[in-house]
């Protein structure tokens, strides 16, 4: 169990951090860590954090519990990198059956 700024996290010490493993409230570190890993984690909360924080959907601190939500972090990515819905069919469309063709074969 490692600690992360006061908080503690449950992995395998050979694993790296990843959002699934991080509380439901999570501090910038930590989601860091999760994104890029721990050694690119200082840079990433330097110089993209704060383009990041600027952008529509990516979830502000909640004061309240001090960190940012991680499943709102995690939902923006999933839109950011275009796989928010993945494996998810959309509503079906009208079929046209005067498409189908008959089968040429008879019974």
């Amino acid at each position: 169990m490692d600690l992360h700024e006061g908080l503690a996290v449950t992995r395998p010490a050979n694993q790296p951090l990843r959002l699934d493993d991080l509380p439901m409230f999570a501090t910038d570190r930590q989601i860091a860590e999760a994104i890029v890993g721990k050694d690119k984690a200082e840079k990433w909360m330097r110089e993209r954090l704060p383009t990041l924080a600027s952008k529509p959907g990516f979830p502000p601190i909640d004061p309240f519990h001090g960190g940012r939500p991680v499943k709102l972090v995690a939902r923006f990515y999933d839109e950011y990198l275009g796989v928010g819905k993945s494996g998810a069919p959309g509503p079906r469309g009208v079929e046209d059956v005067r498409a189908w063709k008959p089968s040429r074969r008879r019974a």
